[in-house]
């Protein structure tokens, strides 16, 4: 008996201790929704997508892949809410899968490339010298590039796919993350509790990953978040110019480039749709990063 009214005793605090945090972002997230309300509906939207990419086997009514030769072309209808491709294939069904490619495409992409463009700007910002001078010549280099010419040879170059695709937005998005987390790194370098830390002996590791990457860890946030629409858009422009994932596989992307390329005249439902998709999750990304940023910025916040 006293065993069972012990254990009792330890879980309680443990119970609580789950509902004050369950409260406590419950609270963060009312706050948000009461600073910026429009960043809490690109919120929404986000989660929106992140359902139906992740679900879209049980959201989409019909087989994207199926073609449906008595169907094609068909205006939208009852039956076919965003009608038919010019194989007969559900539009709605498409444009549903093709948000799970988006998905995997941008948080693959903005993630691999965030993390390479922070660990390089971390060390050449800390290390400085020649090494630096090197890196930010190769950083130029790149950015001389439009994003998405860069990442169209590097498509062409690798072939086209799903993973050529993340690597080309990868390459693109290292040198903008590498500058920002340089200049965060460099102002840090010179802060008083630094030398101190030198001083005391500690190793260079230690002073890194202990007392500077903690000042990029907003920046890296707020990087990864306003990446996303980017990375959205650079996907769809592959796909529509060619050099992005393959036919039959739907994405948004090939879905306008294909009809275009069967037709100056198009029918408006095979651009509207998908084209209204990728500015809808572009918009919602953007504003969510924004919103992001703001809240982690209190020279931002303060200014408005």
């Amino acid at each position: 008996m006293r065993s069972e009214e012990r254990a009792q005793e330890l879980a309680e605090p443990r119970a609580r201790g789950w509902s004050d945090v369950l409260r406590g972002w419950t609270r963060a997230i009312i706050t948000f929704s009461r600073r910026s309300p429009i960043g809490a509906v690109s919120a929404v939207l986000v989660l929106v997508l992140i359902v139906v990419a992740a679900f879209p086997d049980q959201i989409a009514p019909y087989d994207p892949m199926k073609n449906n030769y008595t169907r094609i072309l068909k205006a939208p209808n009852a039956d076919f809410w965003m009608g038919n491709d010019t194989l007969g294939r559900d539009v709605l069904s498409r444009v549903i899968f093709g948000a799970r490619i988006s998905l995997i495409v941008s948080l693959a992409s903005v993630a691999l490339g965030t993390v390479a463009g922070s660990m390089w700007g971390l060390v050449t910002g800390y290390l400085g010298g020649w090494s630096d001078l090197l890196s930010q010549r190769v950083v130029e280099i790149i950015q001389s590039f439009p994003s998405v010419v860069l990442a169209t040879l590097i498509a062409v170059g690798l072939g086209p796919g799903l993973g050529t695709v993340i690597v080309a937005i990868t390459i693109v998005r290292l040198p903008g993350v590498c500058r920002v987390i340089r200049s965060v790194i460099i102002s840090a370098r010179e802060y008083t509790y630094v030398d101190a830390a030198r001083a005391m002996g500690a190793s260079t590791v230690r002073i890194v990953f202990r007392h500077m990457l903690p000042n990029a860890i907003a920046p890296f946030l707020i990087l990864a978040s306003t990446g996303l629409g980017g990375a959205v858009a650079t996907e769809a422009s592959l796909g529509f110019i060619g050099v992005g994932i393959p036919p039959p596989t739907p994405t948004w992307g090939n879905m306008l480039g294909g009809t275009v390329a069967r037709s100056l005249n198009p029918s408006w439902w095979l651009v509207f749709y998908p084209g209204m998709a990728i500015a809808v999750v572009i918009l919602a990304f953007n504003l969510f990063g924004d919103s992001l940023r703001d809240a982690l910025d209190p020279r931002l916040r303060g200014s408005r």
